[in-house]
């Protein structure tokens, strides 16, 4: 294909999954994207097999075609695509004929079934069909899976780890093992629980059929059904909502809420990995990169951005908006304030470079408040000429060497964003006024 030929296929800026197709339509690669648009225009870029690697630019030069699915969200796309695989086992995504490397979605055959991640390698060594109720994928990349199960944990809540309240009881009250919890005496909440994670299997506050019904719906959405999913709900919804089970149906409209409006970008931080001989090939994959810039009028209506560039391409969804709360005319304190806000997001993931617009005065601002967190990430200062134009980089030179390109990037983008809300708000309020 041909960026040209790419033009014309006119792919929509929503989630999806993308599958380029050689000379006789076989799948070539399946990819999943939180815009189908941005994600593929990447694959054309001139210098493709420098920022990636040799096996995209090969792939993308064979492919002769590209069709893709449009879903209603990102981990909609992650699951497709993971099924997709599954079912058509494309070269470029193949890296181990065994599927050794790849991660799977085990949900155990127990009465109170867990639901965990599985190395491909530990799955076929170490696990009978016998222990196995149900299993998914090969999903490509584990920390997109754990992304994903976070979510769904949050929607449909399940045991992982903690002992259920009867085997407790059996053998004697030991104690519960959670990853995240001290060690617990039998019917207490592990806590998973307290976090509202799991439905109490281990204090014996669901029982088997509820739990079941649950697990279910795990099942569901990970088999792709996300519509059918969403029907048994209503319908459950409506039934306890007629047997006046009201709080039961308030907390059912919760999950169909949250299931029509996922949209978590994290979930593909890792789609650029395509194999290419394995880590030792030398690309690098996955670096974040993220620019804070600001924008106001007189030193009034101060706003903020960040905008974030992975592999050198922008990731519009993870773009974020701040409005400043710092009443005075100050640039350094309106930088302190948003990377402070910033930083309070544990759900967003960390960049590789923190990019910040000015002098050593801003540098130092933002290397005081990541240093105050406890973070210890280089960060890069953009300095401009008078014409606003990027004159030279200055912080960590480790980082200003490996990633100028996207440095760069996301300061134009920082720029670009913050500048358009900014006279997009002044419009609005020109008109209120």
């Amino acid at each position: 294909m041909t960026r040209e030929e790419l033009t014309a296929l006119k792919m929509p800026d929503e989630p999806g999954v993308y599958m380029f197709r050689g000379a006789k339509n076989e799948i070539l690669y399946i990819g999943k994207a939180a815009s189908l648009r941005d994600r593929v225009r990447s694959y054309f870029a001139s210098d493709i097999s420098e920022t990636r690697s040799s096996a995209i630019a090969k792939m993308a030069a064979s492919a002769h075609t590209l069709t893709w699915i449009e879903t209603g969200s990102v981990l909609e796309a992650l699951i497709l695509e993971a099924n997709l695989i599954k079912q058509h086992q494309p070269p470029y995504n193949i890296r181990d004929k065994d599927n050794k490397s790849f991660n799977y979605l085990v949900i155990t055959k127990e009465e109170f079934p867990r639901v965990l991640i599985v190395r491909g390698r530990d799955l076929f060594q170490k696990w009978n069909d016998t222990d196995i109720k149900k299993l998914f994928g090969p999903f490509p990349e584990g920390s997109s899976l754990k992304e994903a199960l976070k979510i769904v944990r949050k929607i449909f809540p399940f045991r992982d780890t903690c002992l259920p309240a009867k085997a407790l009881a059996k053998a004697g009250a030991p104690t519960i093992a959670s990853p995240a919890s001290a060690k617990a005496p039998a019917g207490k909440a592990c806590f998973n629980r307290q976090l509202g994670l799991c439905q109490g299997v281990c204090s014996g506050e669901v029982d088997s059929k509820e739990y079941a019904r649950h697990v279910s719906h795990i099942v569901a959405l990970f088999s792709g059904n996300f519509q059918g999913l969403k029907r048994q709900l209503a319908r459950e919804m409506k039934a306890a909502a007629v047997a006046e089970r009201f709080e039961d149906a308030r907390a059912i409209h919760r999950q169909i809420t949250a299931l029509e409006h996922v949209r978590d970008v994290s979930l593909i931080k890792n789609e650029n990995r395509i194999s290419s001989g394995g880590p030792s090939s030398g690309h690098r994959v996955n670096v974040r990169i993220e620019a804070f810039d600001t924008a106001h009028t007189g030193g009034t209506d101060t706003v903020a951005v960040m905008t974030v560039v992975t592999d050198g391409v922008p990731i519009k969804d993870a773009y974020r908006k701040f409005t400043i709360r710092t009443s005075t005319n100050d640039d350094i304190a309106s930088l302190i304030e948003v990377l402070s806000r910033r930083l309070t997001h544990q759900e967003w993931p960390l960049p590789r470079v923190f990019v910040v617009d000015g002098g050593t005065a801003q540098l130092r601002a933002a290397q005081r408040v990541l240093k105050n967190a406890g973070v210890g990430i280089p960060i890069v200062g953009v300095v401009k000429n008078e014409a606003h134009k990027p004159e030279r980089l200055i912080g960590d030179s480790n980082a200003i060497q490996a990633y100028e390109r996207d440095i760069l990037l996301a300061n134009a983008e920082a720029h670009r964003f913050a500048i358009t809300w900014h006279r997009a708000r002044s419009r609005k309020r020109l008109i209120r006024d």
